[in-house]
């Protein structure tokens, strides 16, 4: 028999199957002291309990159940008992890249109640954290599920002090073999030091960083001291500002520093560039672009920049474009140091990058989401920010012409996908947050939001979004937070606009209808339907343009309902034919007028052309108005005369994915010489050097021919240029690439083009690309088979570019093979890589595939995994729909 109050103990344990009826490790303290006393021997007896029970996995403490990452509920919880959060960090970073990084932190904040364990994040081997103090006393490690547990009975209310000395973790540091740097978006903070790596616990840092004598590093904050001895440097930065997890990083290595000024302050530069042509020509310009953003963000906003720092370093083969720590802005290097080969696209993508990366520092660093489903606010207005903020410096046309190519076709690229996701999604636990991230919120959201302004006008808009940055800054913030601020501007109910754009995935497809009395129009009828998916309306404004000889007339349409009457267009001329969304600020697949095409060119405005090239290769895509070998015989009649840069980009990317995705093999022999001679002769019309260069770049890419081969490779191999086409080593490097992939090449053109590079960035990037491209089989089996490593994958750009070459369609006979293992790879992918590498890891390997038999190990993995992450399973759809939508149109489905 067992006494009452000793039931009374057990019974308030948390019990469930996973425990297998095992006791909290609290519980078994209490029962041991109370069989055996708290001295002496039976003391010891009570400590040997204590020391077995922390061999159990304890997989739930108190109310608060100890899961891996961190749940939805441990981050309320968390977030209602702490404040004041502070991280006093030391790393002691070896110059040689093979040894361990040794640490000390000191983590201080204030605890509304202590009534049950606390969970501190930490995923990495337990065999790691060497010593824990809790308040001043000494405390073995309790380590589950990616967390350290801290008993109830060691924290007290009010100011708590936990001290720790361990070995940092490193998935998150990104070693090199002379440099480092800490990216920690969304969860990954915790995989490199203990901490609550949760958005809305917002914490400042008091970092040390000990480092080799001719390193250089940066923080998020000023360096306080520098101090030299022995061979070694100790860095000491000032406390930081009040940051989220996420955003806490430095960068510390064999960088080149150089000092500027943006706007009024002081900033500090890192990079590792050794191109002297590349650095003059950008660096002017790098700084120039940052100050021209933050003075209009300190305008737009009227809140001067919230923080005490502002500094950026320019990473090698960074795995994103930008990312905003606070202080330390990390760009990818290749982005930011251009030549003077650079395409107007180049340029546009550099402003761009730089102008989200600063309106970050309000949107998303001033103001944080409280929770990851909502981390598409903190891009939406950083995209939809920069492009605002370049607005002023071009007229309305080029402005809507740069949103829709930046935007439409990429958002349209996953909302017509199976796999489509709503800009809003849910999220029960940060360890998935990394799947959330992709073009919806980057592309779609920008649309959503210009639509917003719209509706609600653009000084409303504004004095909405101003209340919400006072509102909420230095804190976080929800999208409830911020669409209430708005509907109280707003005259339209913004709850249920805000349902269809934001909370549900897909796009409308529009038909039109005329009714004519004579030549006049009588009633023009406009109506919308669900690409897929319940019916629903998407309530928004667009322009559609009738053209008639000589002259157009462009209308505005608010389409709020299923079908409404164009009632401005009763009594008009009939027109030639219509340009749907000719302002490309609508959203969805829009009709296209066959008696378009052959006036194509006719169309003045640059804008309306581009709208009408996305609308032709959309309603290609579904299989309505145009078919792709037409569609590809149109645009390629367009590229000699097409003069705007941008669109040129645009159609002759269309050109290449529908000659290698969406005509068959057959089609392909009967045309690619025709299309090779198209396109040199298009090259050769073209006088701007930038339209010269797309062109040139489009026939390297479709090239088949072996007087396409010989043509090229005499550019390679003298590296002479056609006339007024100017090319950077980066474009002979991939000119190598293309020149390889193809049968009957020069042997020794990898090898040589590796002798010409000499920046040791670069170098390192090619060898690793090089057995990806190999003409040796063996040696691409070999690359594939290094793969399954994670090490292998730590560079996560060049491991992307690689598989596009292992799988490009020149190759596919012999890398289809590897299709099988690389979708079995995915979740590990996911679990061990970036925000962005699942997509990144798909995209290449699925996206140009056509065949029956890849199209069904796709469909063999899905229906062996019935019970597959959801998200996963929609990023694997959204790769795998050109494939998908290749078998209908190559079957005439």
């Amino acid at each position: 028999m067992i006494p009452y109050s000793i039931l009374n103990v057990t019974s308030s344990c948390y019990l469930t199957n996973k425990l297998e009826n095992r006791l909290k490790l609290a519980c078994m303290v209490n029962l041991s002291h109370m069989f055996f006393g708290n001295t002496g021997p039976k003391h010891t007896f009570s400590a040997s309990c204590l020391f077995l029970v922390l061999f159990i996995q304890v997989t739930v403490v108190g109310a608060q159940e100890v899961e891996k990452g961190v749940s939805r509920k441990l981050a309320l919880y968390r977030k209602s008992v702490l404040s004041k959060v502070n991280y006093a960090l030391e790393l002691d970073i070896p110059k040689e890249k093979a040894k361990e990084i040794m640490a000390r932190e000191t983590v201080t904040f204030d605890l509304a109640e202590n009534k049950q364990p606390l969970q501190l994040d930490f995923k990495e081997d337990k065999a790691k954290l060497l010593k824990l103090h809790v308040n001043g006393r000494a405390m073995p490690v309790v380590h589950s599920n990616e967390h350290i547990v801290v008993d109830a009975e060691h924290l007290k209310q009010g100011t708590n002090r936990i001290g720790l000395e361990f070995q940092a973790g490193e998935s998150a540091l990104n070693r090199n073999a002379d440099y480092l740097y800490a990216l920690f978006v969304p969860d990954r903070a915790r995989t490199v030091f203990p901490c609550f790596d949760q958005p809305d616990i917002k914490a400042t840092y008091d970092l040390t960083l000990k480092v080799a004598a001719d390193w250089k590093a940066m923080a998020n904050a000023p360096v306080k001291a520098v101090t030299e001895l022995g061979g070694r440097k100790t860095y000491q930065f000032e406390t930081s500002d009040t940051l989220s997890t996420y955003l806490f990083s430095f960068v510390a290595g064999n960088f080149k520093e150089t000092n500027g000024m943006v706007s009024s302050m002081k900033t500090d530069f890192l990079y590792r560039e050794t191109d002297s042509a590349k650095i003059k020509y950008s660096m002017n310009d790098i700084f120039k672009i940052h100050t021209d953003a933050l003075k209009y963000f300190e305008q737009w906003t009227t809140i001067p920049y919230p923080f005490k720092k502002f500094g950026f370093a320019a990473i090698p083969d960074f795995q994103f474009g930008g990312m905003e720590h606070v202080g330390v802005v990390h760009y990818k290097a290749s982005s930011l140091f251009l030549d003077g080969t650079a395409t107007k696209d180049q340029l546009n993508s550099r402003n761009n990058l730089i102008a989200h990366e600063t309106a970050h520092m309000w949107f998303g660093d001033l103001v944080t989401m409280d929770w990851f489903s909502d981390v598409w606010m903190k891009e939406v207005f950083a995209n939809f920010m920069a492009d605002k903020s370049t607005a002023g410096n071009t007229g309305k046309d080029a402005f809507d012409l740069k949103f829709l190519v930046d935007h439409v076709p990429a958002a349209y690229g996953v909302d017509r996908t199976q796999g489509a996701n709503p800009i809003r999604q849910d999220l029960d636990n940060l360890k998935d947050a990394g799947t959330l991230y992709g073009n919806i919120i980057y592309h779609k959201a920008p649309i959503m939001m210009q639509q917003l302004e719209r509706l609600m006008g653009k000084d409303k808009f504004q004095q909405g979004v101003r209340e919400y940055l006072k509102k909420f800054a230095n804190s976080n913030a929800s999208w409830p937070d911020l669409i209430s601020i708005l509907d109280k501007y707003a005259d339209a109910d913004l709850q249920q606009w805000n349902k269809v754009w934001v909370n549900e995935s897909g796009r409308p497809v529009i038909d039109y209808h005329i009714e004519k009395k004579g030549d006049k129009i009588e009633k023009f009828m406009v109506k919308q339907r669900p690409e897929y998916g319940q019916d629903r309306i998407w309530p928004q404004l667009f322009e559609l343009t009738l053209y008639y000889a000589g002259r157009s007339k462009e209308v505005t349409v608010n389409l709020n309902a299923g079908e409404v009457e164009v009632k401005a267009l009763q009594g008009m001329a009939v027109p030639d034919f219509v340009l749907f969304n000719s302002s490309g600020q609508g959203y969805g697949v829009w009709p296209v007028d066959r008696a378009m095409f052959n006036r194509l060119q006719g169309m003045d405005k640059a804008l309306h052309r581009a709208s009408a090239y996305v609308s032709l290769y959309e309603n290609m895509l579904n299989g309505r108005s145009v078919k792709p070998l037409e569609l590809l015989d149109l645009l390629a009649g367009c590229i000699s005369k097409e003069k705007e840069e941008l669109n040129l980009k645009l159609i002759t990317g269309y050109i290449g994915t529908i000659y290698w995705e969406f005509i068959s093999g057959q089609e392909r022999t009967g045309i690619y010489k025709l299309l090779e001679e198209k396109i040199w002769k298009a090259m050769l019309a073209q006088q701007q050097p930038n339209h010269r260069k797309l062109l040139f770049k489009t026939y390297q890419d479709v090239f088949l021919s072996k007087q396409a081969m010989d043509k090229l490779y005499a550019v390679w191999k003298k590296q002479e240029a056609p006339q007024n086409v100017k090319l950077s080593e980066d474009d002979y490097t991939s000119l190598a690439f293309a020149l390889a992939l193809r049968e009957g090449h020069e042997p020794g053109i990898l090898k040589a083009q590796l002798g010409r590079i000499s920046n040791a960035d670069r170098k390192t990037r090619f060898e690793f690309i090089m057995p990806a491209v190999s003409s040796d089989l063996a040696e691409r089996d070999a690359f594939f088979a290094r793969l399954e490593q994670r090490s292998n994958r730590s560079k996560e750009a060049n491991v992307s570019t690689a598989l596009y070459y292992l799988h490009h369609p020149l190759r596919q006979q012999t890398s289809l093979k590897y299709l099988q293992k690389s979708l079995d790879l995915l979740e590990e992918i996911q679990a061990t890589g970036d925000i962005f590498f699942p997509q990144n890891w798909l995209q290449p390997i699925l996206g140009y595939y056509q065949d029956k038999q890849a199209a069904e190990i796709v469909n063999g993995f899905l229906t062996a995994h019935p019970d597959y992450n959801s998200k996963l399973k929609a990023k694997l759809l959204q790769a795998a729909d050109n494939l998908f939508r290749a078998r209908k149109l190559l079957n005439g489905l």
